[in-house]
């Protein structure tokens, strides 16, 4: 059986130097950016999903020693292999995850690794148990928890349940962090997918003072004559 040091070996073999470069900037690891001081080895996200079937017999405790490296790809590796697990899991085992999961936020800390595995393992746990958890991390000052209280209702809007996602974009609608402010607007946009009357009614409490951003995402999907409507104030 892998266990982590031998995954982080391989993966660290598999490393890329031309890339890490171009992840270093475009997940913007620079000082005082929102992804200072992560260390990427270069390796594209196909080739670790790839892994991730490969290596499929690793533990959960190996998985979560593997998610405590400091190397980006290493830790995106963990957390698909606890989707992938979770998938597979008995409700004892998707327990054991999901606290896992929350125990280990502070190792969740870039958008990608989010929302490859928020919906999918949050989102789902709860999806018919008591949402507190994720109204609390919607509350924190951590913007890596904000994103992941709204990725978590992805799992519920795709069940065509969006309490949850409204109340959530509700705390999060007026939240200066462009990455919160994208991600509010793409579940308001899913939202819409699935119903327009109920993101419009959210819209128009909202849109005339909700960050900009939030609104083109959230409209990107209408006609254009409404969008228009909706950029212009006239909605």
């Amino acid at each position: 059986m892998s266990n982590a040091k031998q995954v982080i070996t391989h993966l660290k073999s598999l490393a890329n130097s031309e890339i890490a470069n171009h992840s270093q900037r475009f997940f913007k690891t620079g000082k005082g950016e929102y992804g200072e001081g992560d260390i990427f080895l270069g390796i594209r996200v196909p080739i670790i999903r790839a892994e991730v079937k490969r290596q499929s017999n690793i533990s959960i405790d190996e998985t979560i020693n593997i998610l405590a490296s400091e190397f980006h790809e290493a830790r995106l590796f963990a957390l698909i292999m606890l989707v992938e697990k979770f998938k597979k899991a008995t409700e004892v085992e998707q327990s054991e995850i999901y606290k896992h999961y929350m125990n280990n936020l502070s190792q969740i800390n870039n958008w990608d690794l989010i929302d490859s595995s928020a919906p999918y393992i949050i989102g789902a746990y709860l999806a018919d148990k008591d949402k507190s958890p994720i109204y609390q991390m919607a509350d924190s000052e951590n913007l890596w928890q904000r994103r992941i209280a709204i990725m978590s209702t992805f799992t519920m809007i795709r069940q065509n349940d969006f309490k949850d996602a409204l109340a959530i974009a509700e705390i999060l609608v007026n939240d200066n962090e462009d990455l919160i402010q994208k991600a509010v607007g793409w579940m308001l946009r899913e939202i819409g997918k699935r119903s327009l009357k109920t993101e419009e009614q959210f819209l128009q409490k909202h849109y005339k003072s909700m960050p900009r951003i939030i609104l083109r995402y959230a409209i990107e999907k209408m006609v254009a004559s409404k969008r228009k409507a909706y950029l212009n104030g006239t909605a």
